[in-house]
């Protein structure tokens, strides 16, 4: 089975369609399997207090202003949706909260995602869970209940799942990146385990790959230097077309264990051996 790797868009589009678009494309071109956004209803995510804080950023004065102007209408989710179909990627989104999730109910998509935030919160995975995706969860910030918990819940509901490994600082320092627990949870939950990084550079995910990870996901965007959050811990296109190569072929090395001669070393074995029969 080949790596699937996303490019997780998240909200680096900045509220603006035409940046989406830019890095759907930028994703496509790459080479990735899909791209993913984040979808929140904002006064169920935030309480009025968060939302009245000041806050400057492009969209105003506050909080409330900055987290609006980072969400997109149904009328942009219909606009990705038509345009990722246009150049042949799939997209999907993690939800923050169940009615966001009943609204990416409106899109025919593959796959759901469950945010690291998200993973205590029964409720919400129960209604994921119900629509029988393929779903990636995110451990980060989680412990070994939580986790128990949550495969439970998709067991008991038949739904389709696999586990990301992943460390919620932003960026990660390489140093907790702590990518034995991939090995880990797959021994633990006999599942899939993929990658989600939030690291700077390339190393750790392409380490990630060589651990036997079914899924890379990296946060993408068109400049670091752009206003937002998860920039810092984004990769730039020329990164992401780099990262694709590496991972391809990293997969395609790591073989199938097979301890037997290959065919290949065959002719050589016969010359390099040759002289054993006269000592």
């Amino acid at each position: 089975m080949s790596i699937f790797i996303i490019a997780e868009i998240g909200i680096n589009h900045n509220g603006d369609i035409q940046v989406a678009k830019k890095l759907m494309d930028t994703a496509k071109d790459a080479g990735c399997d899909a791209v993913k956004f984040q979808k929140r209803t904002v006064e169920k995510v935030y309480s009025k207090e968060q939302l009245d804080k000041p806050r400057e950023s492009p969209w105003g004065t506050t909080t409330r202003e900055q987290k609006f102007g980072l969400e997109f209408s149904e009328a942009e989710y219909q606009e990705i949706d038509r345009y990722a179909k246009t150049i042949g990627i799939e997209w999907f989104a993690s939800a923050w909260d169940i009615e966001s999730q009943l609204f990416l109910r409106k899109f025919n998509l593959k796959h759901n995602k469950i945010a690291s935030a998200m993973l205590p919160c029964e409720s919400f995975l129960k209604v994921v869970a119900e629509e029988k995706k393929y779903t990636f969860i995110a451990t980060g910030m989680s412990n070994r209940e939580m986790i128990d918990r949550a495969v439970k819940i998709f067991r008991d509901a038949d739904c389709p799942f696999e586990l990301m490994h992943c460390v919620s600082t932003y960026p990660m320092n390489e140093a907790h990146a702590n990518l034995r627990r991939i090995s880990t949870l797959r021994e633990l939950y006999h599942c899939n385990v993929g990658y989600s990084g939030h690291e700077a550079g390339l190393a750790i995910s392409y380490a990630a790959a060589a651990l036997g990870a079914t899924s890379i996901e990296r946060h993408i965007t068109l400049d670091r230097s752009m206003y937002g959050s998860d920039q810092a811990a984004s990769v730039e296109p020329m990164g992401l077309r780099q990262l694709v190569g590496a991972v391809r072929k990293i997969e395609n090395a790591l073989g199938d264990g097979d301890i037997d001669m290959q065919p290949e070393e065959q002719k050589v074995a016969l010359k390099l051996r040759s002289h054993l029969e006269r000592i």
